[in-house]
């Protein structure tokens, strides 16, 4: 599907708020609503636009630490690996990356004995390094137009 110019306006509305109205969306971009409604749902239909979500606040939700940990795993533990991680409630983001390591995941926890924990469920499958975040610096930014 090709993007025009119109159809990056109303991605750039859904990214901002995706709760908005079409109706809304329509008036910020010059469209009708039944317009707005067809364009989302093309973009949808066209792998585009993947889903929407509810942003949530982890410290609100009872946790105290978020972490990036690396895995480079152990020869013949990657592919156990692969599947093992997608049964961790901790994990929000995994990512099998290039370099050293084979994985990065984001994670959230309770508290350093929830780390610990988890860990000590990581270290059968290879060697972790493990980052506290402190802060986020940029959060869910635009997915602009690839020049």
């Amino acid at each position: 599907m090709n993007l025009d110019n119109l159809n990056w306006k109303i991605l750039r509305c859904l990214q901002e708020n995706a709760r908005q109205s079409n109706a809304e969306i329509g008036r910020q971009v010059g469209i009708s609503s039944p317009a707005v409604s067809e364009r989302i749902k093309r973009m949808e239909d066209a792998g585009i636009i993947l889903g929407y979500k509810t942003v949530v606040s982890p410290l609100d939700m009872g946790y105290q630490l978020k972490a990036i940990i690396t895995l480079h795993a152990f020869i013949g533990k990657l592919k156990p690996f692969l599947e093992k991680v997608k049964t961790f409630d901790e994990v929000l983001n995994c990512y099998r990356i290039t370099g050293n390591e084979n994985i990065v995941m984001e994670v959230l926890l309770k508290n350093q004995k929830h780390l610990e924990t988890f860990i000590d469920q990581l270290i059968i499958y290879g060697e972790t390094k493990t980052q506290i975040v402190l802060s986020h610096v940029t959060r869910y930014k635009e997915v602009k137009p690839a020049k």
